[in-house]
């Protein structure tokens, strides 16, 4: 049975050892699914657990709080799509002061060998951690020895020549260019989350909504062209807007799809949000009847973008 632990501290969770890969996985791109299937295969080899441990907050967003970092992945989309890779356990564990100030060789012993039990550690390419990221491959192949387990390190993983990370994912997701993302990621960008109820304007302007809560820095803005998943047997063509809503003043980000030709009851269900392409900027707008005049513009150029790309899929 799987299981998801929130502390370095506490009582062995694999005692009979581990294999454990550590890491951000923010996104769970290519790169992020070569190392944790890697662990896996080796787990699986051993027989014993395999084990990711990574962060909530991510720790870059603990040292940024004025300006935090923009996030591909919520907790818990991230912690199901490790669990999908074949993790046995997940350590989602709490960045905060605390661990911040933990040295690396603490780490090792608290965590990687006193729970764990860790047999095995793989990290990605130049990945560091403990306190003031003094923890790299060198140091747990030192620890390793110390404390019973080897370490190593996967090759960086490329699509097209094209180093897979992170960052150059937040770069194609800001610029509108969904083609690189898939290639990076390996799937469609999606958000997922449960239907929220919002504040039904866009329900009295004619274009009723399904509500998504993002509370982190997303990755994009704007107004997109969607398929949302989860509402029927297949996809279902929408046009999604996600920012603050500044034209009504609004401040924490919002994703809201309005699914075409759609009348049912979507709260408290669980759906995913699918990018195709990027329409607009968001804008802010003098009066509502002249946003509601640019969301027929807006839904119009989706349906004959996601008509164009369902065809394109079935060719």
């Amino acid at each position: 049975m799987s299981r998801l632990f929130r502390d370095v501290d506490g009582g062995p969770l694999c005692p009979h050892g581990s294999v454990v890969c550590i890491g951000a996985f923010d996104g769970l791109h290519l790169g992020h699914r070569a190392l944790v299937r890697h662990a896996v295969a080796r787990a699986r080899a051993l027989g014993v657990p395999a084990v990711v441990v990574t962060f909530e907050p991510l720790p870059r967003e603990f040292f940024a709080r004025d300006t935090p970092p923009p996030r591909l992945t919520l907790a818990r989309a991230k912690v199901e799509g490790l669990l999908d890779l074949g993790a046995d356990h997940v350590g989602l564990l709490r960045f905060d002061a605390k661990l911040s100030a933990m040295s690396a060789e603490d780490f090792a012993r608290v965590l990687l060998s006193g729970r764990l039990a860790a047999r095995e550690v793989w990290i990605g390419p130049e990945f560091r951690f403990g306190h003031r990221r003094g923890g790299d491959l060198a140091l747990l192949q030192a620890m390793g020895r110390e404390l019973g387990f080897t370490a190593g390190e996967i090759e960086p993983v490329h699509a097209q020549g094209e180093r897979v990370s992170s960052t150059r994912i937040r770069e194609a997701l800001k610029s509108g260019d969904f083609a690189t993302v898939e290639r990076l990621l390996g799937r469609p960008y999606a958000i997922g989350g449960r239907v929220v109820r919002g504040k039904q304007l866009g329900r009295t302007l004619g274009f009723p909504t399904a509500n998504l809560r993002f509370p982190k820095t997303p990755a994009l803005s704007g107004i997109y062209a969607t398929w949302v998943h989860g509402v029927g047997d297949q996809p279902w063509p929408s046009v999604s807007s996600f920012g603050t809503r500044p034209t009504v003043d609004g401040v924490e980000p919002l994703l809201e799809a309005h699914l075409f030709d759609f009348a049912g009851d979507l709260y408290g269900r669980h759906i995913d949000v699918e990018f195709v392409a990027k329409l607009r900027d968001e804008l802010k707008f003098p009066d509502l009847p002249s946003l509601t005049e640019q969301m027929h513009r807006d839904a119009a150029e989706a349906r004959d973008l996601l008509s164009e790309h369902q065809r394109r899929a079935t060719a």
